[in-house]
């Protein structure tokens, strides 16, 4: 890659307000509740370790991991995602790492550094070592941890998905990048300005070859905004190929659906459980999309790389991971809305179009209802219709 070329793609990098990044910085550290945890075990990667865990907890006890973008804090991407919320509110557990500027100077992850995104080795390291002691201390369900960040965030929980798979039960990125399409800064640049095509099966045996992992393989929500020019919205179709072969599935999506406004493709296994998802948020630019949930409920607020797009990405993460069904105790029970009725003439892979209902309508659809719910297997020989129309609309996001 030529001088002027480099210099071309680093004139395009995001420009950071450093005082009103600042300034926010302040202001979401002193209303923050995360608490600061140290000593928490080997940190070769230099980060420092954020934790909310609030007083009710579902049983089993869950776990986020969220990893927050350039020029943002553990704090601040907190505050604009509105994460802590949605844990006080669902009741799982919080990590959430922060760099050091003393490791990149715009507080960035290292995602596409050799050192760092090695198993065992640096900032990789550094995260699992506080998923250990998070589950050691709270008493975390080992099967029961996610992952998911914005931008670097984003390419950081690739990295966390490829190099400890068998952490994970789901992971969501972010407008971020496939783990391993760069080692140093010109192919970090040039995979987040140009995301150069690779075959599914070269961006998968990247991922098999970072552990001796070989499956199964955690479930993951890809989300990029159509007008991004941070980070190219090609990357969100490489970070999706990457993991299809990984999970075995086809390029071909099985189910279209509109969800908030925006197309949501998915894919599922033969039991009916959604394994891969993608959200195109139409002429959003680079940045984590927030918005009012399917319960009313707004979670976060806008700020630098937080954008307003109606859709709120943390709650459809969160339902992704599958942790909104639980409501504390103290909250009122919810009034289940009553499921569609199977349309007979729906085949197994189906092509859906769901139409976004007006703003006044008494009930909003649920179009990315929980797809992870397992269809009965009864019929092992044969063709069982029942359960085909159940699975297709289930995966569909119409039917619970």
């Amino acid at each position: 890659m030529s001088l002027t070329r480099n210099v071309d793609l680093l004139r395009r990098l995001p420009k950071l307000n450093a005082l009103r990044l600042a300034e926010t910085a302040r202001g979401a550290g002193e209303h923050s509740p995360l608490a600061e945890v140290s000593g928490f075990g080997s940190n070769p990667g230099n980060l420092r370790m954020f934790a909310f865990v609030p007083a009710q907890l579902q049983q089993a006890r869950a776990l986020v991991v969220v990893l927050h973008g350039c020029g943002q804090t553990a704090a601040t991407y907190d505050l604009g995602a509105g994460w802590s919320t949605l844990a006080k509110h669902y009741g799982f557990a919080l990590l959430m790492p922060e760099q050091q500027r003393v490791n990149n100077a715009n507080t960035c992850f290292n995602w596409f550094s050799p050192e760092d995104t090695a198993r065992d080795s640096g900032e990789a390291c550094s995260i699992r070592e506080m998923i250990a002691h998070m589950v050691t201390t709270h008493g975390i369900d080992a099967r029961r941890i996610f992952i998911t960040g914005l931008s670097a965030g984003g390419g950081m929980t690739s990295v966390m998905l490829a190099t400890y798979p068998e952490v994970f039960s789901a992971g969501a990125v972010i407008a971020g990048l496939p783990y391993g399409v760069a080692s140093n800064l010109r192919q970090a640049l040039d995979g987040m300005f140009h995301s150069p095509e690779r075959p599914a099966r070269e961006l998968g045996d990247l991922v098999r070859k970072a552990s001796g992992h070989r499956g199964p393989w955690p479930k993951i929500s890809v989300w990029h905004g159509s007008a991004d020019r941070t980070v190219n919205p090609g990357n969100a179709d490489e970070i999706v190929k990457q993991w299809l072969d990984l999970h075995d599935l086809p390029l071909t999506p099985m189910a279209e659906t509109v969800v908030d406004g925006y197309p949501r493709q998915a894919w599922w296994n033969a039991d009916g459980e959604t394994l891969v998802e993608s959200f195109a948020i139409t002429d959003m630019a680079h940045g984590t999309p927030l918005g009012v949930a399917d319960n009313d409920h707004r979670y976060g607020m806008e700020g630098a790389f937080l954008i307003e797009a109606g859709i709120s990405s943390s709650y459809h993460i969160a339902k992704f991971f599958g942790l909104t069904d639980w409501i504390r105790s103290s909250a009122p029970a919810e009034k289940a809305a009553p499921a569609p009725s199977p349309a007979p003439h729906l085949a197994r892979s189906i092509r859906v179009a769901v139409a976004e209902p007006q703003p006044n309508a008494k009930l909003k659809a649920k179009s990315n209802a929980k797809s992870n719910a397992k269809p009965s297997k009864k019929a092992k020989r044969g063709l069982d219709l029942g359960a085909v129309i159940t699975r297709a609309l289930t995966a569909a996001g119409l039917m619970k």
